[in-house]
């Protein structure tokens, strides 16, 4: 029989315990206190007998696992009950420490009970503890559903009988009339003011836009103004955003738009360049480049008419047999020679406020290595669950990569997967049924790094592994240098704004 089973430290101080069998606070805090001191530390045995219990335990860094049984229980089966145990944890914690076991001792509390039912072990695997735990109900879903559609369906009715109101207000305003109040609350002129909310903050966060304003006889009016937005309003679409309406204002668009043109280039000089590579590659997984294809380009925007007549001096330490091409109107021979983009004609000039490509270049190859961020993935199988190892490896030490995204497809219907060791930060999206391997940075200090995870599964379910990244260094060596004018040679203050992205990144 399994009396309890506990997650403490190494000095006996229980965190977690969950006792199967009726047992006092003191009983048990009792037994986990002597537990570190029984133990022979020149043994490599993962169990210790006393006069009335068993302890059998697993170290876990900083931490025991700890089973607590009797004497005459069966330490097969109970080595096999604390293996799933020790399984279990890293379900829930992503750090083997005090605070984050104390942090999900709720969620463990739990997932214990589905392993162990008044002390007898149940017949159930990770898989199926993850299930349980969740809950996951399709009735529940049904109801919320249906209660939703009512409340859209109550809301919608609410917004029509406003603007009924409104419309009955402003007949009533027309033909000078006492305007129509809600039957029930004695006074019309109150009824009037609470109308006069309602309509206002309906109508105000209905129809954004500015409506035209009916004729209304000279002289002053009481009529409702749809421009004045009072605290009742805004608490009134505050309200209705956290019930999940979807409100557009056009003070929200405005903002958005004035963001967008309030946030240009850092330090844009009158002579702008954009210099973008975009590279797609396709690897095997088990090693070998099929195909990597790279496309560069120059791209120059000139906002000052007396900067139109330049040219730019281009450096290319590229060693990879990159082809380069240049603009139809590019002097061809200029840039052969001397490495300077000019037009063919000295005395044209370039096009003002608009982006014009000067120069691009292609890279084809299939040796393994340009791999510019080598991806190998392991999957082997582990009786009914596959462990997976995959790590990467930043070959080309003079990028920096960042925002990198490692998108493993998981098999689908099996839950959550283990995660065991990990470098940076993962998501698991159990709709699209991925795992997302987030590393903010890999450069030369960071070239490196790993992640391990089990699942049930094969192992040709967990490719294709896509890659996706931004960096503001290129691949191809290529620079402008200097910008100087046709005329006097004199030089020109210019800005440069590097980026080199992903259009298609597979290990398949």
């Amino acid at each position: 029989v399994l009396l309890a089973a506990a997650v403490c430290t190494k000095a006996g101080k229980a965190i977690v315990s969950r006792q199967f069998v009726e047992m006092t606070r003191t009983r048990i805090e009792g037994l986990l206190a002597a537990f570190p001191k029984l133990m022979n530390t020149g043994k490599q045995h993962t169990f210790v007998e006393t006069e009335s219990v068993r302890y059998v335990y697993q170290p876990m860094e900083k931490l025991y696992m700890v089973l607590i049984t009797t004497k005459n229980s069966n330490i097969l089966e109970d080595l096999e009950t604390l293996r799933l145990f020790s399984r279990v944890i890293p379900e829930y914690c992503r750090a083997l420490e005090e605070n984050e076991i104390s942090e999900h001792c709720f969620d463990l509390i739990f997932a214990f009970d589905e392993i162990v039912a008044l002390g007898y072990r149940e017949n159930v695997n990770l898989a199926q503890i993850r299930t349980f735990t969740e809950m996951d109900s399709h009735e529940e879903k049904v109801f919320r559903a249906v209660r939703e559609t009512q409340e859209r369906e109550a809301k919608a009715e609410m917004r029509r009988k406003a603007k009924e109101l409104q419309q009955a207000r402003r007949d009533a305003e027309r033909h000078g009339k006492k305007a129509p109040g809600f039957g029930g609350f004695g006074s019309s002129a109150v009824s009037g003011g609470v109308t006069a909310m309602i309509t206002e903050t309906i109508i105000e966060t209905e129809k954004p836009k500015v409506a035209p304003a009916p004729a209304r006889p000279s002289g002053p009016s009481k009529a409702l103004k749809l421009g004045a937005k009072g605290k009742e309003v805004d608490n009134f679409v505050d309200k209705l955003k956290s019930e999940g309406e979807n409100i557009m204002t056009s003070v929200g668009k405005r903002s958005a738009e004035a963001a967008k043109v309030l946030a240009p280039p850092i330090n844009m000089e009158s002579v702008h360049m954009k210099i973008e590579e975009k590279i797609s590659l396709t690897c095997g997984r088990d090693g070998g480049l099929q195909n990597m294809e790279l496309h560069g380009m120059i791209m120059l925007h000139i906002s000052d008419e007396k900067f139109a007549r330049i040219r730019l001096h281009v450096e290319n330490e590229d060693k990879r047999g990159v082809q380069l091409q240049t603009h139809p109107n590019v002097d061809k021979k200029l840039f052969t020679t001397e490495s300077q983009i000019g037009l063919k004609n000295p005395e044209k000039s370039f096009p003002i406020n608009s982006d014009v490509g000067v120069l691009k270049w292609r890279l084809q190859t299939t040796e393994e290595s340009f791999i510019p961020l080598t991806i190998n993935c392991w999957p082997s199988e582990s009786g009914s669950s596959c462990d997976v190892n995959i790590e990467y490896e930043l070959q080309e030490e003079s990028l920096e990569l960042n925002d990198v995204i490692i998108t493993i497809p998981l098999p689908s219907g099996v839950g959550a997967p283990v995660i065991g060791e990990i470098d940076g930060e993962y998501r698991h999206d159990s709709r699209r049924n991925l795992l997302e391997w987030c590393l903010p940075v890999i450069d030369a200090k960071n070239k490196s790094g790993s992640l391990e995870f089990s699942i049930a599964g094969q192992p040709n379910d967990f490719f294709p592994v896509q890659v996706s990244f931004i960096s503001k260094k290129n691949y191809c060596n290529i620079q402008v240098t200097k910008v100087t004018q046709v005329d006097g040679n004199s030089p020109v203050r210019f800005s440069t704004e590097t980026t080199f992205l992903v259009d298609k990144y597979e290990i398949l």
